[in-house]
């Protein structure tokens, strides 16, 4: 048995979220069951992040042990070739040690928001962003997303099915900038509870749009109480494009 590390990207669109769910196919259906294919038995994969119903990715990292080795480019084409026509590719594959966990073993995950700010509908980038019509100040956002930063109890923006057995964690960023009419929001830590960023991005969307201020924010944020949060953004402009190691 071979343990191979797995770079994957998906648009998530059209699927319940990376895990396996009864109510419909999700990612990690769709690799394992090529990769059964491929090597001849069930195969199980392990992704860094569970991304939800509708949210995209880039640079998900999953590991997976196989019975064959394979050389990396041909296990992609292999795989590659028995996901279509689905929104699934592995991009890279390669030997990891026995020891490395694609969950576990990740020390930061990175997520990407992307907001269309204009008042023309989407059409290239439809269920792939989130459309903003009414104008934001991308300068207040950051402003105030830099008071979330550090460790922290986040509560106000934890889904109330979150199953983490704490609401602490430590934000590492969490950075806003204007791409002509895109909006950018990166944000990076270790792990995140469900629907954090989106809660996050939601309530700094408030913020931008002159709604609140960034005080209000962070007394949303510091009253604890997931009542207090703004909207959730759409899944359709989240985006995990990079895991660290």
């Amino acid at each position: 048995m071979s343990r191979y590390r797995l770079k994957i990207e998906y648009d998530g669109t059209r699927f319940v979220g990376w895990q396996r769910q009864s109510n419909g196919l999700a990612v990690q259906q769709v690799i394992e069951d090529a990769l059964e294919r491929v090597d001849g038995r069930p195969a199980h994969i392990r992704g860094a992040g569970r991304t939800d119903t509708g949210v995209h990715a880039t640079a998900q990292v999953a590991h997976v042990d196989l019975r064959k080795e394979w050389r990396g480019d041909r296990l992609c084409d292999a795989v590659n070739a028995h996901m279509r026509p689905h929104a699934v590719a592995v991009i890279s594959a390669e030997i990891a040690s026995d020891e490395f966990d694609a969950r576990f073993s990740a020390t930061r995950r990175h997520y990407l928001y992307r907001i269309i700010n204009r008042r023309a509908p989407l059409t290239i980038d439809r269920d792939r962003a989130w459309l903003v019509k009414r104008h934001i100040e991308t300068g207040a956002m950051h402003e105030a997303a830099q008071s979330l930063l550090g460790h922290h109890d986040f509560s106000t923006f934890r889904d109330s099915d979150c199953q983490a057995n704490s609401p602490l964690r430590t934000l590492d960023r969490l950075d806003v900038s204007r791409v002509g009419e895109e909006v950018h929001i990166y944000a990076s830590a270790r792990s995140f509870l469900h629907h954090q960023v989106r809660s996050m991005v939601g309530s700094l969307e408030h913020v931008g749009s002159g709604l609140w201020t960034p005080r209000d924010l962070r007394n949303a944020f510091e009253a604890r109480d997931r009542q207090r949060c703004g909207m959730v953004a759409p899944a359709a402009g989240l985006y995990l494009v990079g895991v660290d190691y």
